[in-house]
């Protein structure tokens, strides 16, 4: 062979090689890229949620503060009515006080038909009854209109600021309770808490999520949830708990990721628990879980007192 052919071999070889290169960047600048864009869908999707969320809570205080005021008219009204009931039935113990001294007359005779027509001894021993039960009905809708209120904290700003966890849980345990009265009981085993400097409405999102979660989960005629919560150094945890149908060991690694589920389809977007990942992550925190088929799930969120900011050390 040639010297002139050897050279135009190696250059051959040279320019396949480079080839080669150039196709190997360009392959892996495509794999960078697609990555890129699954993450930014991912941020997007995880923003949109965030926003439907804010815009939620938002129109829950709308609603609370709007109800708060009728609900304020009421109870001023029902402690005037239950004043003039009182007098009412002062005054209807007089007249059957002297309602023997008409013993024999047409008017007597009267007086016992309309009490026995509108049964008055009845009447007597229900009203109360029925004010009692009104005023329970309506403190009632006060503690769901405050919960609301608490829960969206739309109020309070989005600022950080220093928050009493166990207001927080107890709020959007109230606001979740029809998902979960009808499935389990909770049982709430709250240790000493500190205030924790954080973004609340955030944080109750995250308890939301893992309270629907844990009702979801369970798949029998009732079970339970148990709410914990503890303290320990600078740094605070909640626990929920249930003893549903657990997590399979393969799904575990899976379960914050973005549209991931282990529901059936069409009960589950696979966004909550991520959201509630990325809540945590800003907050500086951890989520962690241990569950096991058949035995239930717990999910564990570590929180520290303080917020310190991105950069301030």
């Amino acid at each position: 062979m040639t010297d002139m052919t050897l050279a135009a071999h190696a250059d051959h070889r040279c320019a396949e090689c480079t080839h080669h290169a150039q196709l190997a960047e360009l392959m892996r600048a495509n794999a960078e890229l697609t990555d890129l864009n699954k993450a930014l869908r991912r941020t997007q999707e995880q923003l949109i949620q965030s926003e439907k969320l804010a815009s939620i809570g938002q129109l829950a205080a709308g609603v609370a503060h709007e109800i708060n005021n009728p609900v304020g008219y009421l109870f001023s009204n029902f402690s005037s009515l239950e004043r003039y009931l009182a007098d009412l039935f002062r005054m209807l113990a007089a007249y059957e006080a002297v309602e023997g001294e008409l013993a024999g007359s047409p008017a007597a005779a009267r007086l016992a038909a309309l009490r026995r027509e509108i049964e008055l001894d009845y009447l007597k021993e229900d009203v109360p009854a029925l004010m009692t039960e009104s005023r329970e009905g309506i403190a009632r809708v006060r503690k769901i209109v405050q919960d609301l209120k608490d829960f969206s904290r739309v109020d309070a700003r989005q600022e950080w600021g220093w928050a009493d966890l166990h207001k927080g849980l107890d709020s959007t345990l109230n606001i979740v309770n029809n998902e979960i009265k009808y499935k389990a009981d909770v049982v709430r085993s709250y240790g000493v808490l500190p205030d924790v400097q954080c973004l609340a409405s955030e944080l109750n999102q995250v308890f939301m999520n893992l309270l629907i979660n844990a009702a979801q989960a369970i798949d029998k005629p009732r079970g339970t949830i148990h709410v914990r919560t503890g303290h320990e150094g600078d740094r605070v945890w909640v626990e929920v708990q249930d003893d549903g149908v657990g997590i399979a060991a393969e799904s575990l690694s899976r379960l914050f990721d973005p549209f991931f589920t282990t529901k059936p389809v069409g009960q589950g977007t696979g966004l909550g628990l991520s959201l509630a990942y990325g809540i945590v992550q800003k907050h500086h925190g951890r989520i962690d879980v241990r569950s096991e088929p058949g035995k239930g799930s717990c999910f564990k969120v570590t929180l520290p007192v303080q917020h310190v900011a991105v950069g301030i050390a």
